[in-house]
C-alpha cells in the first residue's frame, strides 16, 4: 500500500489479518509507513491477544471488549492521523468503515498494493479409505 507521508492509522479486521501468509511481516512492513497499526474484532479480547502473541505482533491498539464500530470511533479519537484506513474482508466491513469515517481497503487489494502474500486456500485433505476384504 502506498502510505504516502506515513501519517496514517491502519486497522486490520482480525479475519483480514488471518488471510495473510505472514501476519507478523505485514505488521513489520506497515510500521514503516504508518503511525499506528492494530487489530479490531468482535471476537473476545483473548482471541485477538492469542493470535497476536502467536504471531509475535505488537499492536498499538486493539478493540477490547467493545463493538467494532465503537473501537474504530475510539481509535480515531485517540490516535491523531491524516488518514484512517481499515482493512477488511466483507461488505459489512466496508459499510462499517464508511459509517465511522475510515477509508476501506479489502484484504486482496491491500495485499496487492503492499506486496503482502495471502495464505493459500487450505483444502481439507480427503483420506482415501483402504478397502480390505478381510475386514467385516
Amino acid at each position: 500500500m502506498d502510505g504516502g507521508n506515513g501519517d496514517m492509522t491502519l486497522a486490520f479486521e482480525l479475519a483480514a489479518l488471518k488471510e495473510f501468509r505472514a501476519p507478523d511481516s505485514v505488521f513489520t512492513d506497515a510500521r514503516q509507513w504508518t503511525n499506528y497499526v492494530g487489530v479490531i474484532s468482535e471476537k473476545p479480547t483473548y482471541v485477538v491477544t492469542n493470535f497476536t502473541r502467536k504471531h509475535r505482533i505488537r499492536q498499538d491498539f486493539f478493540s477490547g471488549p467493545r463493538s467494532r464500530e465503537e473501537s474504530l470511533e475510539n481509535i480515531k479519537e485517540q490516535f491523531d492521523s491524516d488518514r484512517y484506513v481499515f482493512v477488511g474482508t466483507e461488505q459489512a466491513d466496508e459499510e462499517l468503515a464508511g459509517k465511522t469515517g475510515w477509508e476501506y481497503v479489502n484484504v486482496e487489494n491491500a495485499a496487492e498494493a503492499a506486496s503482502w502474500q495471502l495464505a493459500p486456500d487450505e483444502q481439507p485433505e480427503q483420506i482415501e479409505q483402504e478397502s480390505r476384504e478381510d475386514w467385516p
